[in-house]
């Protein structure tokens, strides 16, 4: 790990001489049980100390992704809700990593002094007070998107980076799924596709009943409201109600916009759109839209380019996934890997490796089968083709997280920081003030830097 990413040397040599005597101040009792309990484990003086602010269900899948990453250690865990603390607390117990628990992130920043990066899963809105909290206290940050549900708390987290110089990744892991990158090798290396002219993607999602919660669980009205919740509705159904979420465009919607900008190579110069709250209705003050259709149009040095995507939450016809088209093919992609096809036209000059590929026959089309590894060198048998294939078949959050922790470890670079993440909170949240405003938004590229 290189100097730019390390602490303080007065912080990393504490950290590293508490790695090395934890079993013996344990057994003098100078350290609270369960960290003491922690680190005696400990066999490595490279192993990172972490904690989770939010462990509930996305928070939880993150955390059962790092138990498949050597060296990683959790210290602590921390969540307003007691149910969410037990729940977390119990599953790193059967991993022999026990835990001190906190209601509030501050206590736990005050009191843990030897973390080296903390996961943030916890609704969008509390985002920018929590990384900005952690990054001051020379933590590595590793937090879920949407950045913030507003472009000020996005701003904050950007520049709070920045001044920290610590870590800050967020959780577009599409960004560090190798069949995406070997979607990119295609069109940008191989110009597979020619010229990109249009773009489509949507994520479909059933009718979803409420999000509830196990009977006699309920939160207080006083801790709610401390935590700045109006019921224990706003609080398990955060992601309808504008106050905590950007809606379903940055709930889901902002993976794929994010896959576009990144493909196309730029950022939207306009969007327009169209949606509303439909089907579930306003009720319990409830106040985002259920569906959204929108129409985001790019300058590439190629040429204009105009995307088409969708984000329905009564329906799951179709599911999710990303398309783009050129005048020589087109390629459909997705975190599902039954999704990745390539379709060539019928003029297109034939690439030599192309009759030994994969095929099936799909659409009314014959599509060549998107294979990490196997595309572009349908002959295999490369030592990068084996190490592609041994990732692809990793769980799609587990890379990203990789990622994040080989940059803290190696100084490699991160798939996703918090600038690439910062213009696709722009475009998302651009989205919801074109069905706002039922006007086509105009984004000027100054808009999307800090």
């Amino acid at each position: 790990m290189d100097d730019k990413h390390k602490g303080s040397p007065a912080t990393d040599m504490t950290r590293r001489q508490f790695v090395r005597t934890a079993a013996a101040a344990a057994g003098a009792g100078l350290m609270m049980p369960s960290i003491a309990s922690s680190y005696a484990a400990t066999s490595s003086i490279d192993e990172l100390a972490v904690a989770i602010i939010g462990p509930g269900s996305q928070g939880r899948n993150l955390l059962t992704k790092i138990l498949k990453i050597p060296g990683i250690r959790f210290v602590a865990v921390c969540d307003v809700w007691p149910y969410h603390q037990k729940y977390a607390a119990n599953i790193l117990k059967k991993y022999d990593q026990i835990v001190n628990v906190y209601a509030d992130y501050r206590e736990m920043l005050a009191a843990e002094h030897y973390l080296d990066a903390v996961i943030i899963a916890t609704p969008d809105w509390v985002h920018a007070d929590q990384t900005v909290a952690c990054l001051e206290a020379g933590i590595d940050v590793y937090c879920e998107k949407e950045m913030s549900n507003t472009l000020e708390g996005a701003r904050r987290m950007v520049l709070a980076a920045r001044r920290s110089g610590r870590l800050l990744q967020i959780g577009h892991q599409r960004r560090s799924n190798p069949r995406y990158a070997q979607a990119m090798r295609l069109i940008h290396s191989d110009k597979l596709l020619g010229r990109i002219t249009h773009c489509n993607g949507q994520w479909n999602r059933a009718h979803m009943l409420e999000r509830g919660w196990p009977k006699g669980k309920d939160l207080d009205a006083e801790t709610l409201k401390r935590h700045g919740y109006e019921s224990m509705d706003a609080f398990r159904n955060w992601r309808w109600y504008r106050r905590y979420s950007g809606g379903p465009m940055a709930d889901l919607g902002s993976h794929q916009i994010d896959v576009f900008n990144w493909f196309l190579e730029t950022e939207p110069r306009s969007v327009m759109a169209s949606g509303g709250l439909d089907y579930y209705t306003a009720q319990k003050g409830r106040d985002w839209y259920d569906n959204v259709m929108s129409i985001y149009e790019y300058a590439t040095p190629s040429g204009p380019v105009r995307v088409f995507y969708q984000v329905l939450n009564t329906t799951s016809h179709g599911g999710f996934y990303e398309t783009f088209m050129g005048d020589q093919g087109s390629l459909v992609i997705s975190e599902d890997p039954r999704k990745g096809f390539v379709f060539r036209e019928a003029h297109a000059v034939r690439k030599e490796w192309e009759d030994e590929a994969a095929k099936i026959e799909t659409m009314d089309a014959e599509a060549m089968v998107l294979k990490v590894g196997e595309t572009l060198n349908p002959g295999g048998g490369t030592t990068e083709g084996e190490r592609l294939d041994v990732q692809v078949n990793k769980p799609v959050h587990q890379l990203h997280l990789e990622n994040f922790f080989d940059a803290m470890r190696y100084g490699s670079p991160l798939t996703c920081p918090p600038d690439v993440a910062y213009a696709t909170a722009v475009s998302v949240l651009a989205a919801n003030r074109a069905v706002d405003t039922g006007q086509k938004i105009r984004l000027s590229p100054d808009l999307f830097r800090v």
